[in-house]
């Protein structure tokens, strides 16, 4: 038996380079800073100053989200820059659906031994996702746990959070019988249904989509809609928005609708993707399995009244987004759970 003292460093925990991580990453989230944010990367808390007479009466909307074993992807193509993205993505698009603004963004970052490389790849597609968002990466949290993860793994989670006056939220209760849904397009999988892409990879590993290794076109990021859904909102009176998440299509319209009503999509009115032919044929994936797994090309939804429906495309296209109508508002059984009818 030995009496050798003990370190922190000798469990698996290297205090030194988790402050040189920390300086590491100041540059880029000064990148994000906003003029509300009060202090720097480095205090216990971040903090964040509503500017007065800004908002009348805001409402805070929070949201918190990973990116499931999308990042077992990116840990097995040594590609970290990007899933950052996904990251802020599955969050601020989450809180943008009730009208809210992201406001700011904190992370965790969990791992057995830190990389300061990785870890810095990381906040660094973290940092352009906030920037993208418009939202102030204000603080975070590295955990290192060497009994928890093994050398090379890390976990991500995200929290954020928005405001919107209470006025001007999106609830859905305006939803009704000959609305217009217009889809917004998805860049692909974005961060959903990861565990079932993994088993069709293994199957045809070496597969190119769109002229790239399927692995690097399945690790696309997800795509944050905030900027281009805010400045519809100035435009067009937007009767509800769903962010097409896990559960697809189908499981996600309806927990906007209220009432007796149905969403009827025309499942003609876009093209899912090569990526979404391909997990499909390759995996002998069902079309309702697909349906209610993957977004299927459509990233975000948005409901408004049938003749602002040509208005909200034109917007959504002169922002970068394209966008059509996929279907519409129908009447549904008040004794039966709100749906979506494919047609």
């Amino acid at each position: 038996m030995t009496n050798k003292p003990l370190t922190y460093k000798d469990a698996g925990v290297d205090i030194d380079a988790g402050n040189e991580f920390v300086e590491r990453i100041k540059p880029l989230v000064k990148r994000t800073r906003r003029p509300e944010v009060l202090a720097g990367l480095g205090g216990f808390g971040g903090m964040f100053a509503i500017p007065p007479g800004r908002y009348r009466e805001p409402v805070l909307v929070s949201g918190t989200d990973g990116v499931g074993t999308k990042l077992m992807l990116a840990q097995h193509l040594g590609q970290h820059d990007t899933i950052g993205i996904d990251l802020v993505a599955m969050c601020v698009n989450d809180v943008l659906v009730q009208g809210a603004e992201p406001l700011f963004f904190l992370d965790y970052f969990a791992c057995g031994k830190l990389d300061n490389k990785v870890a810095a790849d990381v906040i660094a597609g973290i940092a352009d996702g906030c920037l993208q968002a418009g939202a102030a990466l204000i603080g975070g949290e590295t955990a290192e746990m060497p009994d928890m993860y093994s050398d090379g793994d890390y976990d991500l989670a995200g929290f954020t959070v928005g405001a919107v006056e209470r006025d001007a939220l999106i609830d859905g209760s305006d939803i009704a019988v000959g609305d217009a849904i217009i889809g917004i397009a998805s860049s692909g999988p974005h961060s959903n249904g990861y565990s079932l892409i993994r088993k069709v990879l293994d199957r045809a590993p070496d597969t190119r989509i769109d002229g790239k290794n399927a692995s690097e076109r399945l690790l696309t990021p997800t795509r944050i809609y905030v900027k281009p859904v805010l400045s519809l909102l100035r435009s067009v009176a937007v009767k509800g928005l769903a962010h097409i998440t896990g559960g697809g299509i189908t499981e996600n319209i309806p927990r906007i609708l209220q009432g007796a009503v149905d969403a009827q999509i025309d499942t003609s009115s876009w093209s899912r993707g090569s990526v979404f032919d391909w997990l499909a044929e390759t995996g002998n994936i069902d079309i309702g399995e697909m349906r209610r797994t993957f977004n299927c090309g459509v990233g975000m939804v948005v409901i408004v009244a049938a003749p602002d429906a040509d208005e909200t495309i034109r917007v959504l296209n002169h922002n970068g987004e394209s966008a059509w109508q996929i279907g519409r508002i129908v009447a549904g059984d008040a004794d039966s759970p709100r749906a979506v009818q494919y047609v």
